[in-house]
């Protein structure tokens, strides 16, 4: 009886090849999954166009566009996001990305490493090191990101109470784990707003809920890795000890 061999069938992990693209830090999980279903990758010289059809990385050979793909050099990069753009590869409405900011840095395809929306700025991570990536946005991590926000009006002591004892907007439990009044005006305060989870628009949400209106969101602090001196729209790589700092394994 005659057995059709299947890829990987020699006991190595097999893994979906849009994941494994994904993995090698080629391009994104989505990105990859749309070029297998045009048919640009191949498995072994067979184009193959099914995102979860099985492969071995270590033996199988991967190609995209008909060029032999592999691991891209891991990139790790710190940028300070201006107000006014967005963190997308691009966009259906035409407005400025983070992306304009790398064009011709000769830079390997990038992931962003969490979110910051459209009105917020600051520090933001960008690489290609999904496990990396992951290790950062996973909320049971609960690695802390710290927040500088500009708020309308002299919030009092029991307004950042409110903000650490949280308030319910649906399902989502919004809450901050730290608060910090760093200085006032005559109309309005400058917050320190640290959380340990994230969920989107976390802080304006949770500021709303409680009738306080946001004027500037600056992420100024991801774990231990500070915004510090970067320039607006300028970015700088990691250093070896800062991506081991970040590191959760």
């Amino acid at each position: 009886m005659t057995h059709t061999k299947q890829p990987g069938s020699q006991g190595g992990r097999r893994h979906g090849v849009a994941r494994v693209l994904s993995k090698l830090g080629v391009c994104s999980r989505s990105q990859a999954e749309a070029a297998v279903r045009a048919g640009r990758v191949g498995v072994d010289g067979r184009v193959v166009r099914d995102p979860e059809y099985p492969v071995e990385a270590e033996r199988q050979q991967l190609s995209l566009d008909g060029v032999a793909v592999a691991a891209a050099q891991r990139v790790y990069l710190a940028l300070n996001k201006p107000r006014g753009i967005v963190v997308s590869a691009a966009d259906e409405r035409g407005r400025d990305t983070v992306y304009g900011l790398l064009r011709d840095a000769g830079l390997p395809w990038l992931g962003p490493v969490g979110r910051l929306d459209k009105a917020s700025e600051g520090l933001l991570l960008l690489s290609n090191d999904s496990i990396w990536a992951a290790g950062i946005t996973e909320p049971d991590t609960h690695l802390e990101k710290t927040y500088h926000v500009q708020v309308a009006g002299l919030p009092g002591a029991a307004a950042l109470a409110a903000m650490q004892a949280g308030v319910r907007e649906g399902a989502d439990l919004l809450k901050a784990r730290r608060v910090a009044l760093l200085r006032t005006g005559e109309k309005n305060a400058w917050l320190e707003v640290v959380l340990d989870e994230g969920r989107n628009r976390h802080i304006r949400r949770l500021l709303a809920a409680l009738g306080i209106d946001v004027l500037r969101l600056v992420r100024v602090a991801i774990g231990p890795l500070a915004l510090g001196e970067l320039a607006k729209g300028q970015w700088r790589h990691l250093d070896a000890d800062e991506v081991a700092q970040l590191r959760r394994r």
